[in-house]
């Protein structure tokens, strides 16, 4: 099926096509006409599915035939749980509204940056992205009103509920007016999303769409047996004698992920951190400067990890395990992408060994194992 058989106006499948979006995904082929509809949706597909455009379009769509809403009056809010997706939302919606007959101004907001050059920006916003903490205080502030919301769209559901915004989200419901359509997408439907599902919608369609496996066929996988204390010199051997030249390190806080940094630099080796407790600001410019090469390693948890899109990454490195199998496969699985093999490296100390064969079980899949004391580490 392509584009132009779902609904879609000339104008937003002239910049499709420009975009080089040639076949839509199965989540965009079932949301897009149902969105057109008028419909509630409960959508749950994985990140990386398309679901963002599946939303994105249609709503952009819906505008054309709506009045200019009033300044600060919302008329339709996306809200998601981390800062980068906010980013990464509001990029997919300025892309798509570029050559539209009737403007549509859009806005990402979020904490950890200064609130006062947001409000600024909210003049002739209609489409906001917003995590819900930041949400709550534009509205404290009488930064924005939300009684004229259209369309609320809920943007990796299960996430927000993890992370713990489950109040924040509940005040914000109580905001918007009964009347408005929504869109509800999450990876998972666990009993929270469907407490959630019971609450919002109302007669939705659900698309759900499978999961792809990971394709682990076109990873290297390599288990170093190490102490604690030797992981340091370890990775920076493996970095140095290899010439790695673009690594992602997992550690599993943000104390290590600042500790394994502090310890690149100290011996030579570009690198930053990126996790939560990072401005956003630094978070951006860390991303950005590892795509450009400007950085030869990222050190990142998992938290700050998620949405990540770096292409073509040849090298990811486990320096702490994760807590869960599904956690270590998102991680390698950032590897060995579009048809190109990668290398994915994990530390395993002694007392990690049954996790990691649980781990190994569980992805089926054997880790060949390097035992790191018989390595010359001296120097590094």
């Amino acid at each position: 099926m392509s584009f132009s058989k779902l609904g879609l106006s000339a104008p937003l499948l002239a910049t499709i096509a420009k975009s080089d979006y040639t076949t839509p995904y199965p989540i965009q082929e079932a949301a897009i006409p149902a969105i057109l509809a008028g419909k509630d949706i409960l959508g749950i597909a994985q990140t990386g599915s398309g679901k963002t455009a599946s939303f994105v379009l249609p709503i952009l769509q819906q505008f054309q035939q709506k009045p200019v809403a009033p300044n600060r009056f919302i008329k339709a809010l996306i809200l998601v749980p981390m800062r980068e997706l906010a980013v990464q939302v509001g990029d997919v919606f300025k892309l798509f509204s570029a050559h539209l007959p009737r403007p549509v101004k859009t806005l990402a907001v979020f904490g950890g940056v200064s609130i006062n050059p947001q409000m600024i920006r909210l003049r002739g916003v209609e489409v906001l992205i917003a995590t819900p903490g930041r949400l709550l205080d534009l509205v404290a502030n009488n930064a924005i009103q939300l009684s004229d919301i259209d369309i609320l769209v809920l943007d990796e559901a299960d996430k927000m509920l993890n992370l713990g915004f489950k109040e924040e989200m509940t005040r914000i419901f109580d905001l918007l007016p009964e009347k408005r359509q929504n869109l509800l997408f999450s990876a998972t439907l666990g009993k929270e999303i469907h407490t959630i599902t019971e609450m919002l919608l109302h007669d939705p369609v659900k698309i759900e769409i499978a999961p792809e496996t990971e394709n682990l066929d076109l990873i290297k996988q390599t288990g170093y047996r190490v102490t604690e204390e030797k992981k340091g010199p370890l990775l920076r051997y493996l970095i140095k004698s290899q010439n790695l030249k673009q690594v992602l390190v997992f550690t599993s806080s943000v104390h290590k992920a600042d500790s394994v940094v502090h310890k690149l630099k100290q011996n030579g080796i570009v690198a930053l951190a990126l996790h939560s407790q990072k401005s956003q600001g630094a978070r951006t410019d860390a991303l950005r400067y590892f795509k450009s090469g400007e950085i030869n390693v990222l050190v990142a948890t998992d938290l700050a990890s998620r949405g990540l899109d770096i292409p073509a990454l040849p090298v990811v490195i486990n320096y702490e395990l994760p807590r869960s199998p599904k956690d270590f496969i998102h991680r390698i699985g950032r590897t060995g992408r579009a048809g190109v093999e990668g290398i994915a490296i994990s530390f395993v100390c002694a007392e990690d060994d049954h996790h990691f064969r649980v781990i190994q079980k569980k992805m089926g899949k054997w880790v060949d194992m390097i035992e790191a004391e018989g390595m010359n580490l001296h120097g590094y």
